[in-house]
């Protein structure tokens, strides 16, 4: 295993229009004189030099020679923390390596090739040969019940726990997130399955397909998604919009968090940096069409309000590049809930003048910032308010979501505080 205080890997990127990675620098994690975690990153000259290069984000890493340092995120620079896995990933990873707690530099090496963007890690300079077979949909009755046992803290049977973690290494423990998860193909291309699990208060798989779905319906780009049944139990299957499928292998979209374009962490001390209006600032300065994305970004705001979406964390939310010009993602993880308070909900973000308040005048208050007029910005929030009221039910019993688990989200949408004053919250 390596160690936090002396340990370095090559980072390889697979290129825009490629599906072959190329090494694109050197990454080491050190512990500095004061004994904090200092990661240093430096592009190798043959990347440098080729005409195609790209940055591996638009905010830290630019295409230079200097030798880039950070101790922030334990030393991880943004860019790379989005290629390391979260909470599921690193708990498989734990259980594999048996250690409590493995340094950040073997989250990335022990992770499999499946993660998020065009980024990996290794420790040979040359790159291996992109990953060219995946898991089937057929698959996912074993990794569900591997997955059930991790969570649950289970013994493995027998012999079969090498193969059963290094099985589950190799499907989806890069993808972040604390929900088990899985990265299966079929025909059309490539899917992340997420398991339903004992603690959810509803079937989640079906409750979360139909947020994406009422989300279309609500003018905001989502990640395509369905259901599958897998030995009795619903799998929600979302599209990988990292990937595009050709006769070569995948091309890969370099991907990074809210969380890194807005220079945060999940530490309370950065809690103040998670804001929608911040972010908006940013994907007008890093996106090619600031407007349309900036208009996008409102709209997928508005609509985590209007479902009681307070899990919109920064990492819930990305810019990607399929070439050389970044852009917002498509939404995917859109999950309501229901607070006991019905006079005020909060997001996890900030949305406006009154913080994280998820009512529509503060929702309208910085409309400027998402480069809308005030009457436009209404006009879409209006229409969005109509179609959730109107249609949340019709949509969630067209995919599959029982009549009890309806009573039970029915609180989550259009909630009464959501048009109240700010005097009467």
């Amino acid at each position: 295993m390596i160690s936090e205080s002396q340990g370095e890997c090559f980072v390889y990127i697979t290129l825009p229009g490629a599906t072959e990675p190329v090494t694109a620098g050197r990454f080491a994690l050190r512990g500095n004189r004061r004994g904090v975690a200092e990661g240093h990153f430096v592009y190798g000259r043959t990347y440098l030099a080729r005409a195609d290069a790209v940055p591996l984000d638009p905010v830290e890493l630019k295409l230079t020679e200097r030798t880039y340092a950070t101790t922030a995120l334990n030393g991880v620079f943004g860019a790379l923390r989005d290629a390391s896995p979260d909470y599921w990933g690193r708990r498989v990873i734990q259980r594999h390596l048996g250690v409590a707690q493995p340094s950040e530099l073997d989250y990335l090496l022990y992770s499999p090739d499946d993660r998020a963007g065009a980024l990996g890690f290794g420790l040979n300079q040359v790159p291996p040969a992109p990953k060219r077979s995946f898991n089937q949909t057929l698959d996912l009755a074993r990794v569900q019940a591997t997955a059930d046992a991790i969570l649950a803290d289970e013994d493995l049977p027998g012999n079969a726990v090498d193969e059963q973690i290094n099985h589950l290494l190799l499907v989806g423990t890069s993808m972040g997130g604390a929900r088990p998860k899985a990265v299966v193909e079929d025909d059309a291309g490539l899917w992340i399955a997420k398991f339903n699990v004992p603690t959810d208060p509803w079937n989640n798989a079906r409750i979360e397909h139909a947020m994406l779905t009422l989300a279309r319906i609500c003018g905001v780009t989502t990640a395509n998604s369905r259901v599958v049944n897998v030995a009795g139990r619903d799998v929600l299957l979302v599209k990988r919009f990292d990937r595009d499928r050709t006769q070569t292998g995948y091309r890969r979209a370099r991907m990074i968090s809210a969380l890194t374009l807005l220079r945060a962490d999940d530490a309370p001390q950065t809690r103040a940096r998670w804001s929608y209006v911040q972010f908006a600032e940013e994907v007008r300065r890093a996106c090619t069409n600031p407007a349309q994305n900036a208009a996008e970004l409102f709209r997928r705001m508005c609509f985590n309000a209007l479902i009681s979406n307070i899990d919109d964390h920064p990492r819930n939310h990305a810019l990607i590049a399929r070439d050389r010009d970044w852009s917002l993602s498509p939404a995917y993880d859109l999950t309501p809930a229901v607070p006991v308070s019905v006079s005020r909900r909060d997001l996890a973000m900030e949305c406006g003048d009154a913080g994280r308040f998820a009512n529509a005048g503060n929702l309208l208050s910085q409309s400027m910032r998402f480069l809308m007029e005030r009457d436009e910005a209404a006009a879409v929030l209006d229409a969005m308010e109509e179609k959730v009221r109107t249609q949340w039910f019709g949509i969630a019993r067209e995919c599959g979501v029982t009549p009890v688990d309806c009573d039970r989200i029915a609180g989550a949408f259009v909630y009464p505080g959501f048009r109240a004053s700010a005097n009467e919250a």
